[in-house]
């Protein structure tokens, strides 16, 4: 699609409508995801938090049907317009890459080991664009480098002969390669130092702000989506418990799940949450044996008895803010 019509698109780049993964497994079903609505608009950052096991993985990996064979899907999750989980394969391989693409968690993991770097990148380009010349795919392969911070030599690498933060540099390349209008970042920052990862972080800041692409981006590091997102939705057990602008969800939390992920983190200049950083006592719920009731109650240094009686809605408590939680607003 053109650059112009990408400006003056007005509808969602991605639109997830009450959607639901189980798992089908021996010991039974596995709801993994639990009724999410989601949307991510043109130049917009989006950003998903919680803990590992939340659904976080899952939830995206519908956005370009990735979830194995063994995942029923419910609910519709549009992409441009086309609900990816009920097109035919080609209409989904043309979405793929073109349109839509992901950034992996964990580089070294995600590229082949024997194959350069810049083949690598060269591979969605080529496959899409079929009619483009050997050369002229090179010179887009260096131009991605170079637009990710990388000399547009560096095409002749190895993964192995490349940092983690160039590694991950390298992806965000790939998932630029065919000029997609959606990206999916999926924890682009994990085990990266926090100089890399500031770098990582600015770098896709920049590619939103230029491109006028919509990212969404994974995290179990409330303090990294703060920094970069617009809004950001929390998961817990499957199931968004909050949403809000990255400011609100990070310096004014309404759930207390949101409160515990924010205060897990240390702030500059605050001795007390220096030295003793809020915790969370105990692990999220197994998604087959929910507990009655709230699934953060057994959790939550806030439960109270009717916790348990009812699962809380997602309600709106205030303007953009809706909150799974019976005691908002409480003292």
């Amino acid at each position: 699609m053109p650059e112009t019509a990408l400006s003056e698109r007005t509808e969602p780049l991605l639109d997830l409508r009450d959607v639901t993964v189980t798992y089908r497994t021996s010991e039974g079903p596995l709801p993994a995801v639990r009724g999410v609505n989601l949307t991510v608009a043109p130049g917009q950052v989006v950003g998903l938090a919680g803990e590992s096991g939340c659904g976080k993985s899952t939830l995206v990996s519908t956005v370009l049907r990735l979830q194995p064979s063994g995942a029923k899907v419910e609910g519709e999750v549009l992409v441009l317009g086309q609900d990816v989980q009920t097109v035919g394969w080609g209409a989904l391989r043309a979405l793929r890459w073109a349109e839509a693409s992901i950034v992996f968690q964990g580089a070294l993991h995600s590229l082949n080991p024997v194959q350069r770097i810049g083949a690598q990148i060269a591979e969605p380009i080529t496959v899409h664009e079929p009619d483009l010349g050997d050369a002229a795919v090179q010179r887009r392969v260096e131009e991605l480098l170079e637009q990710v911070g990388l000399p547009g030599a560096r095409k002749r690498a190895y993964p192995h002969q490349l940092s983690g933060g160039q590694r991950q540099r390298v992806m965000i390349a790939m998932a630029l390669a065919c000029r997609p209008q959606l990206i999916v970042a999926d924890e682009p920052t994990t085990a990266l130092d926090v100089m890399v990862q500031a770098q990582i972080l600015d770098l896709l800041r920049d590619l939103v702000r230029d491109l006028g692409v919509g990212l969404l981006i994974i995290s179990h590091d409330l303090s990294v989506l703060a920094d970069v997102c617009d809004r950001v939705l929390v998961m817990y057990a499957g199931r968004v418990v909050e949403s809000g602008t990255a400011a609100q969800a990070f310096t004014d939390p309404l759930h207390p799940y949101t409160a515990a992920l924010s205060g897990a983190f240390p702030r500059i200049g605050d001795p007390a949450a220096r030295y003793a950083p809020a915790g969370l006592a105990g692990d999220p719920p197994d998604p087959r044996e929910l507990p009655p009731g709230c699934s953060f109650a057994p959790r939550c240094p806030r439960a109270v008895d009717r916790c348990t009686e009812a699962e809380p809605p997602l309600l709106e408590v205030a303007p953009g803010r809706p909150v799974a939680c019976i005691r908002v607003g409480e003292p």
